[in-house]
């Protein structure tokens, strides 16, 4: 566990199919993504009574943390329940496996089976759920174009029709339809590392002619998908 650098940008398909080529000769796609260099990223992210989670994130409060179930190409054999916390400008992420009996507990709105061996993540979050009266709020779904590189940890993602729904119980639904919440055209590009970012790649994606935006992909699926 360590807090890496994570700056986004928004970007747009012509931006992203010049970037594509210019990373795929100095960069290697990540193993997850397939012979189709594209996978699907689903997320399940909760919030208290109070939205206090989306607040923090209008406020820009430091730190903050928030929760959520992920899931990859609409499938149920890997996920993931992760914790993630931004403070004094990175990020940290702690993340363990959540079956999924124990996600359509949660999202039923049943008493939860506590466990003694359970992840110290997994009994973190039911203990939350429980004293804040947290619940899920909004999914959050797009399409992943991802580069890894072992310098710097780096990693750059294209994340491509971004989508929120309000439709929490179609979560694990091989398809589901959401509310497009970037505007026309326009994508979200992301560059994570760890201590530095490598010359060679902060030349090739040349950030400083893109436009950077703060806000989480949770909040802006809340706020222009009208699920506040």
């Amino acid at each position: 566990e360590r807090y890496r650098h994570e700056y986004k940008y928004e970007i747009s398909h012509q931006q992203i199919e010049s970037l594509r080529c210019r990373l795929s000769r100095i960069m290697n796609t990540d193993r997850h993504a397939g012979e189709s260099g594209v996978y699907e990223v689903r997320s399940l992210y909760f919030d208290d009574v109070f939205n206090t989670c989306y607040y923090e994130n209008q406020n820009g409060t430091d730190p903050r943390e928030k929760f959520r179930i992920r899931i990859y190409n609409g499938s149920d054999k890997r996920i993931r329940l992760e914790l993630k916390r931004k403070e004094s400008g990175k990020t940290l992420k702690r993340s363990c496996a959540i079956t999924r009996a124990q996600v359509e507990s949660i999202l039923n709105g049943d008493m939860f089976s506590w466990n003694d061996e359970m992840d110290p993540l997994l009994k973190k979050f039911y203990i939350w759920l429980e004293t804040k009266a947290g619940r899920p709020k909004v999914i959050v779904n797009y399409n992943r174009i991802p580069f890894v590189c072992p310098d710097g940890n780096t990693r750059i993602t294209f994340d491509m029709n971004i989508t929120a729904s309000a439709d929490i119980h179609a979560f694990f639904n091989q398809t589901i339809y959401g509310r497009p919440i970037m505007p026309v055209g326009k994508h979200v590009l992301e560059v994570k590392f760890d201590d530095f970012l490598p010359d060679y790649i902060a030349h090739a994606v040349q950030t400083n002619e893109l436009k950077r935006i703060t806000c989480s992909k949770y909040y802006l699926c809340r706020k222009f998908g009208g699920f506040i």
